[in-house]
């Protein structure tokens, strides 16, 4: 029989192993969108050809919501910008920054760029 597992395996690791099988036995596994992720990123690893982190785009008539301080703030993603409070703006970050009072990155303030994501990307 054909050995998977490395000679000494920890303990820590393996009690990993199992608990995430017993929980995928509970409550199934990974959504395929994120299985092709996955995939995605072991092909990239293997292949050396990392494009960088994804951004998620946002199309034209898509509705974006961020709560901040207590207030949530809608914005629609326009051909040519974004509608928010009845003003078009360039980019979310102009809407970021107008709601904020600071400068953010539009795409993370409202959630289409994570910071893991950025945070990779600024070591690359």
């Amino acid at each position: 029989m054909e050995r998977l597992l490395p000679e000494r395996i920890g303990r820590s690791i393996l009690t990993r192993a199992i608990s995430y099988r017993l929980q995928e036995h509970s409550y199934g596994g990974l959504k395929p969108s994120t299985s092709r992720l996955l995939d995605r990123a072991v092909e990239e690893i293997g292949t050396g050809s990392s494009k960088g982190p994804q951004t998620r785009m946002a199309q034209s008539g898509t509705i974006l919501i961020r709560e901040w301080q207590g207030t949530a703030h809608r914005v629609t993603m326009l051909d040519d910008g974004v509608s928010f409070n009845g003003k078009r703006f360039r980019s979310l970050s102009e809407v970021a920054r107008e709601i904020t009072g600071s400068r953010w990155s539009g795409p993370r303030f409202f959630g289409l760029r994570s910071q893991v994501m950025e945070n990779n990307h600024a070591a690359s």
